[in-house]
């Protein structure tokens, strides 16, 4: 359906045409309506469907119809999400919507310092974007109020769930207004989410699109098989090709993300980390190196990169596979958005054949093996009694790696380096 026959305002349409966006994705064109009739929706969603939009364009549009401008502004709309790379999304996105109307928005999050936030605030703003701690903050400071929301949206619920802000939400449901629209959008609609709803939503409208099992038939799946010690040098490998000019590659750990970033860099191939322990404006300028094209390789754990919407991204490739199939689809889901071409990259070592087994099951796909393949798999999976060991051997690398560096830490940095353990060797 076409963005002109969903009754918007001529503000939107005309920053919609800025944009080059004539056609609403299946989401867009479910929820708008709803929305502008002040249902409350319960909204399930993949990432790339468009979500955004269609909650943040008919929140815009009621704004501008209800408002005196006249007035200093009060926060009307609340946007909670799990992440700070998404609120700043989610901003952005309302400052390319809004910008034909007097409607005034901002964003608050924590890791940075709040003076900044605040000044903004007191300038009043009628859309508040923000993450469940900061906003808690600044409430309790007596910064922000929430007398006057008349609509709430929950964005990521289950993201938010899973990050452990359940009583931080339970916090401010408890501040919010009775009588309000509410929004509820989550990818996947487990027995916690729907319980949750519930005590959020009245009498919901339901919307699915593309559920979290499926991926989008722009995304071409492929994956490499190969050994653990050999991923590193498939990926140089990969990278060769100079077509793959822009790249979101997937660790599972942090750790793991910043070691990827250091191989990469010493092969003179530009890239950086995105993850929780990053300060934010480290993570901000990744993101923007990033986004224009500073930065080849950016390598990002699942949770950092909720909130990544990169225009015409064509490459995602999981360096680790994912133990939740769910999180596949996530993941390359970062390409192939709106309609556009994505390859999927997955590099899958023997402990993760099983993985892929379970992927190919939920998105009922057979993923595409590379055959031609300088480093192909030959090691097998380990048995029970390998696990052990190996999870042994790892563990007591890792106190040993800790222990060191507490004592260097309390010594001043003189403490001599031990040599580095001895890889663990199958049998």
């Amino acid at each position: 359906m076409k963005f002109n026959k969903l009754k918007l305002i001529e503000p939107i349409l005309k920053a919609l045409e800025d944009k080059q966006y004539t056609e609403a994705t299946p989401i867009q064109a479910q929820a708008i309506p709803l929305i502008l009739e002040q249902n409350d929706v319960l909204g399930s969603a993949q990432t790339g469907t468009g979500k955004t939009a269609a909650f943040a364009i008919p929140i815009i549009q009621q704004l501008y119809q209800q408002e005196q401008f006249e007035s200093k502004a009060k926060i009307k709309a609340l946007i909670v999400t799990p992440t700070r790379e998404l609120a700043i999304q989610i901003d952005d996105n309302i400052k390319e919507y809004s910008k034909y109307t007097r409607v005034k928005h901002t964003v608050i999050f924590g890791g940075v310092k709040q003076e900044k936030q605040v000044a903004r605030l007191r300038q009043g703003v009628h859309i508040l974007t923000a993450t469940p701690g900061r906003l808690l903050d600044l409430i309790s400071q007596g910064i922000i109020s929430l007398n006057q929301v008349n609509m709430f949206v929950l964005d990521e619920a289950d993201r938010m769930l899973d990050m452990g802000f359940i009583h931080d939400i339970k916090k401010l449901l408890a501040l919010l207004p009775k009588q309000r629209q509410s929004l509820f959008f989550s990818a996947t609609m487990p027995n916690n989410i729907v319980t949750l709803s519930n005590q959020i939503l009245k009498n919901p409208r339901k919307i699915e699109v593309s559920p979290v099992s499926s991926t989008a038939e722009t995304i071409q799946q492929y994956v490499y098989k190969t050994n653990k010690s050999d991923k590193k040098d498939l990926l140089f490998h990969i990278l060769e090709n100079k077509d793959i000019d822009q790249v979101l590659l997937f660790s599972r750990t942090k750790h793991g993300a910043d070691k990827i970033v250091r191989n990469l860099k010493k092969q003179n191939i530009s890239s950086a980390a995105i993850h929780g322990d990053k300060a934010q404006n480290q993570r901000q300028k990744a993101l923007s190196s990033f986004k224009e094209g500073k930065i080849r390789v950016l390598v990002a754990t699942d949770i950092a990169a909720r909130g990544i919407d990169i225009d015409k991204l064509k490459y995602v490739i999981n360096y680790d596979i994912p133990n939740e199939s769910e999180s596949y689809v996530h993941r390359i889901g970062r390409s192939g958005r709106a309609g556009e071409n994505g390859i999927a990259i997955s590099l899958c070592e023997p402990e993760e054949n099983a993985y892929i087994k379970d992927i190919e099951k939920l998105i009922k796909k057979r993923i595409e093996t590379v055959r031609e393949n300088p480093y192909p798999q030959t090691d097998k999976p380990m048995n029970n009694e390998e696990k052990k060991e190996f999870e042994k051997e790892k563990q007591r690398r890792k106190n040993e790696y800790f222990t060191n560096k507490k004592k260097r830490e309390t010594q001043g940095g003189n403490f001599k380096k031990q040599e580095k353990p001895k890889r663990f060797k199958r049998r």
